[in-house]
């Protein structure tokens, strides 16, 4: 149950999984080398997440910031991000560009090259850790730790930057806006029985096409300085809404000559309706 114990049985199956590769002559056996690859990226996967814990455990208040992540778009959020750097890593420092530029890739080798003698150093001592003392870890160890743990978030963030464009500080403000907004919206909509506690609750399918509705009624009319402010250009609002200014332009105006009876009626109506 130890983890020191985990990662050394985790790392044995890392360096036999190379081992084997190193000893396979992949252009004659190029289906089980790529058998074998899949093994070492599911070994080294394995291998990161007991780390990850390990340095929860030994230094949770020593740790990177991470606030960067807030700046990747969603669809790079994903479970093996960290698996994913150091697979780019290792190919960066083979001289092999997958998805960056090539100038871009001679500017991160030595990040990538930094990164990876970190974490051989890393899976050196906590091995020897874990056949002395496997339930301590003393400060030489955390130190490897530490400068382990900031060497991969410093390359993690400069290999993202250099495939998408990161959010800026103002469009995280305005995703936080738009937050704002249909918290507001789901609040209104309760007190004016539109939706029930209990739909919520239970995450009705339905609420993912009537919260979206009412929150552009209610940033469209109600909260019309919020992130749906039509006082804006289409380049200041966020990109969630921005293509479609010249629609909500017409929505608002249709709105507006709407009477507070036929409002609701509509309201009502983007509650059922599907």
């Amino acid at each position: 149950p130890r983890l020191l114990s985990q990662f050394f049985f985790a790392d044995e199956r890392v360096t036999q999984v190379v081992a084997e590769i190193n000893g396979l002559d992949a252009e004659l056996d190029p289906q089980q080398y790529l058998v074998l690859l899949n093994q070492l990226h599911l070994s080294q996967a394995q291998l990161l997440a007991i780390l990850e814990q390990i340095m929860e455990e030994c230094i949770p208040t020593q740790r990177h910031s991470r606030d960067y992540l807030v700046k990747f778009p969603e669809e790079l959020l994903v479970d093996n991000l960290g698996n994913h750097m150091l697979f780019a890593a290792e190919c960066l420092l083979a001289g092999t560009f997958l998805e960056v530029e090539e100038a871009d890739g001679a500017q991160l080798r030595s990040k990538a090259r930094n990164l990876l003698c970190s974490l051989e150093l890393v899976r050196t001592v906590l091995r020897e850790q874990s056949l002395s003392q496997p339930s301590s870890y003393p400060e030489s160890v955390q130190a490897v730790l530490v400068q382990f743990d900031r060497l991969f978030a410093e390359f993690e963030l400069s290999y993202v930057s250099s495939l998408v464009a990161v959010k800026s500080p103002e469009e995280i403000y305005r995703q936080q806006e738009i937050i704002v907004l249909f918290c507001e919206t789901v609040e209104r909509a309760l007190r004016l029985g539109y939706l029930t506690q209990e739909m919520i609750d239970g995450y009705e399918p339905l609420l993912m096409f009537t919260i979206p509705r009412l929150a552009i009624i209610s940033g469209l009319l109600i909260y019309p300085e919020g992130p749906l402010s039509l006082e804006q250009s289409p380049e200041q609002m966020s990109r969630v809404f921005s293509p479609f200014y010249s629609l909500l332009k017409k929505i608002r105006d249709l709105l507006r000559v709407l009477s507070a009876e036929e409002l609701c009626l509509l309201e009502r109506s983007l509650c059922t309706a599907e």
